[in-house]
């Protein structure tokens, strides 16, 4: 299976199962198979925009998009101890309103084009990273060629599924790309705090 490789070839956080035009029985059944392989490795199985699927089948969390229901609605189903994330878009209030809640995450995006037609800019990141201690996720047409910057400008993770999913030689050998490029990213970051560069 493409997602076990893909899984074992680095680093991954979290999988979000994103099936926004599906059935809530589609969504059910395509959890049930994925769960598995996904916490057998030790990363969070996350649905997105249905919480009450994520806590019938135990989920690990849920993913909130703006237009879902609120925080505080789906806390309520998952539980105290599931991961709830908030998708903020470009809003500073909105992330702040996510973080004050309670919110494990806040997303923030996206930065690339073919969804920026309200771009999130970079600084956000920066902004979010000296003031919060929640960590932000970057999303929205990040690849290989353009991650560095959100790393360094302070997103403590990067929704990639598009970038993975599509590599022309497979997700496995974008995971372990990822994987380099967010490590070269880092160091840089460190060498520059260091003052070394």
């Amino acid at each position: 299976m493409a997602l076990a490789q893909a899984l074992d070839a680095g680093d991954v956080a979290a999988v979000r199962l994103r099936m926004r035009h599906a059935s809530g029985d589609e969504i059910r059944r395509a959890a049930e198979r994925l769960k598995p392989v996904v916490q057998e490795r030790e990363v969070a199985f996350l649905i997105d925009s249905c919480p009450e699927i994520a806590a019938a089948i135990e989920a690990d969390g849920v993913h909130l998009e703006a237009d879902d229901i609120s925080y505080a609605e789906a806390r309520a189903l998952v539980g105290r101890d599931a991961i709830v994330g908030v998708n903020c878009g470009a809003s500073r209030h909105a992330a702040m309103e996510a973080a004050d809640a309670g919110a494990d995450y806040v997303t923030f995006g996206p930065f690339f084009p073919p969804r920026n037609s309200d771009p999130a800019e970079i600084e956000l990141l920066s902004w979010w990273s000296e003031i919060m201690t929640v960590p932000c996720v970057a999303e929205g047409g990040i690849a290989l060629a353009n991650c560095a910057p959100l790393v360094t400008a302070g997103a403590d993770f990067l929704a990639v599924a598009d970038a993975v999913w599509s590599h022309l030689e497979g997700p496995a050998t974008a995971i372990a790309a990822f994987n380099r490029t967010i490590a070269e990213a880092f160091e840089r970051k460190a060498a520059v705090a260091s003052g070394r560069v």
